[in-house]
């Protein structure tokens, strides 16, 4: 599981971001993937030759999102990396640890864990279904912090361990949580989990981190929300975070490799300008940069 140290190919979206590091060779595991956010950062490893496990709920077709976890696999290994497609849902925890013995025996550890499954309810207090309360919890907090836990022994056997959860700074200005409050404590969870883990695991050699955008991004959860076709306009690509991930994990830019630390809420702006990258406008679907959607939490 030791990567190369040749760079990669630059990205196709970005025209501009050029890794100093690769995570050939390194195997990640990742909540969700199907589609998204998460395909496109496991894209982006699997064009190193990284291995791919993807765990994640939609086996079958679903009528409103496209792709499953077999589709995702067969992208992963046509753009150059090896992929083991696992349906199970990171709120069981026998799922979780199947996922985890199954990565450990099909390649030999695990290197890196990627907390991309996330639900999102933007209801205030009012409106918001218990139902989906619990769902943001369950995926959200208990699902990144079950992951986390259960890769822990093979992520310190590692001379690369990593979690990288896709959560936002802790911004305690009140704004957040009451425009909508169990949303907001659903992200701030996972990110606890990040600021945590990090203390805990500071003697062991892991290192843990967040990432979070700066600009709205276009997923199938945006597009169906109510007003999202219109929203997604103003949105970049899911490939300016598989940018970003990758510049965190295979240590590219000033930062150098290895050396982005522990316990920080990264911005994909931030990583990527570090990255070398002066201009994102490639990022976007067609919006002026100064029409883009800023995300929540900043």
């Amino acid at each position: 599981m030791t990567p190369s140290n040749d760079a990669s190919s630059t990205s196709a979206a970005s025209g501009q971001y050029n890794p100093t590091g690769s995570l050939k060779g390194r195997t990640i595991i990742m909540s969700g993937g199907s589609r998204g956010i998460g395909l496109a950062i496991a894209t982006r490893a699997a064009r190193d030759g990284a291995n791919i496990v993807l765990l994640a709920k939609t086996g079958e077709p679903h009528p409103k999102l496209e792709g499953t976890v077999f589709t995702a696999a067969e992208q992963l290994v046509a753009a150059g990396g090896q992929a083991l497609p696992l349906v199970g849902d990171v709120r069981k925890d026998d799922d979780v640890a199947a996922a985890v013995r199954a990565a450990v025996e099909r390649f030999g550890g695990i290197d890196v864990v990627i907390n991309n499954a996330s639900a999102i309810d933007l209801s205030r207090t009012d409106a918001v279904d218990m139902k989906r309360y619990d769902l943001m919890q369950d995926i959200n907090v208990r699902g990144t912090f079950l992951l986390s836990k259960m890769a822990l022994p093979a992520l310190r056997e590692s001379e690369h361990g990593h979690i990288l959860t896709l959560s936002p700074p802790l911004n305690l200005d009140p704004k957040w949580a009451g425009m909508h409050l169990a949303y907001t404590m659903a992200k701030y969870g996972m990110s606890l989990t990040t600021l945590g883990l990090a203390e805990e695991l500071k003697d062991d050699g892991v290192q843990v981190n967040s990432l979070w955008p700066c600009t709205l991004i276009d997923t199938a959860a945006i597009r169906n929300m109510p007003g999202g076709q219109q929203m997604v306009q103003a949105a970049r690509g899911p490939e300016i975070l598989a940018d970003a991930a990758h510049a965190i994990l295979a240590g590219a830019g000033s930062y150098g490799a290895g050396s982005y630390g522990s316990g920080n809420f990264y911005t994909d702006e931030e990583v990527l300008r570090a990255a070398g990258v002066r201009d994102f406008a490639p990022y976007s679907l067609g919006a002026p940069e100064d029409r883009l959607v800023p995300d929540i939490f900043l």
